[in-house]
Parts: structure tokens; C-alpha cells; sequence
């Protein structure tokens, strides 16, 4: 599937690394650095900007090296860009940890998952089908 990309960044477009990736990294494109205290938040610009085709979402998720290794993560994880959006990629961070984290041009800060989805329609009803599991959420299908 080819997906129609403008790249204003000064980065070469997002790729996966390997053959069995199923995200490509995404690169902060930031003219300068960005100090992220403890518990801050903020969105970082990537310089991209995508067209997807309908059926299709992109996901952007954290990068598990920058959550193990420095508490840095995306805040609202996974985040979704519609088919529709036609605006530039950016990503919200949180700094989690107890340390200042900087941010500099050209970083990996997320990755981009590519994923089709379905569209669904409700079906009002007065009832549901029971299950063994039934009401039971939140750790109750965990061993005790």
C-alpha cells in the first residue's frame, strides 16, 4: 500500500527498521531543544504530513526505549490520526520520570503504526448474551 506523504522536515521519512517492524519511528523536527521537566507534557512536531486512505488509521504509540529508559512516553497512547487529517504529525510527550529530559532536533520520539479498521453501526437492543465471565472487569479473569 503506498500512503501519499508531504515531508517539510529536515529528516529522511519515517522506515522500518527491520522486516518484521510494524512501526516506523518518528523524529522530532524542532528548530531548537526542548527541556521537558518531571510530569511535564508537550507537543513535539514531526514535519510530516500524511494522506491515508479510508479504512486505514495511524497510530502513533511510544517507543519502548525511551519509556524503559528515560520514563518518556506518548500521554495519550495510542494516538490516532483519521483518514481525513490533513495537519502535521505531532506528538504529545509526558516526562514520567523523576529527571529533565531534552529533547533535540532529530530525536525518535514514537512510532507510527499503520492499521485498517472497521466501522461499526450499534444495534440497540434490551439484552445481552450471557458469558462465563458476565460483569466481571478490571483483574477479575486474573489466577488468585
Amino acid at each position: 500500500m503506498n500512503i501519499r506523504i508531504i515531508n517539510k522536515s529536515s529528516h529522511s521519512l519515517p522506515h522500518y527498521e527491520t522486516g518484521a517492524s510494524a512501526g516506523m519511528d518518528l523524529r522530532a523536527n524542532i528548530s531548537e531543544s526542548v527541556t521537558l521537566e518531571p510530569l511535564g507534557r508537550t507537543i513535539i512536531k514531526t514535519g510530516l504530513f500524511i494522506e491515508l486512505p479510508v479504512g486505514y488509521e495511524a497510530q502513533v504509540r511510544p517507543r519502548s526505549g525511551l519509556a524503559a529508559k528515560q520514563g518518556v512516553t506518548v500521554l495519550n497512547a495510542p494516538g490516532t490520526i483519521d483518514a481525513d487529517y490533513r495537519g502535521e504529525i505531532g506528538v504529545i510527550l509526558v516526562n514520567l520520570s523523576n529527571d529533565s529530559f531534552v529533547i533535540k532536533n532529530g530525536e525518535r520520539i514514537a512510532q507510527l503504526v499503520i492499521a485498517k479498521h472497521e466501522r461499526a453501526e450499534w444495534e440497540e437492543v434490551n439484552e445481552l448474551s450471557e458469558t462465563a465471565r458476565g460483569e466481571g472487569g478490571f483483574g477479575s479473569t486474573g489466577v488468585k
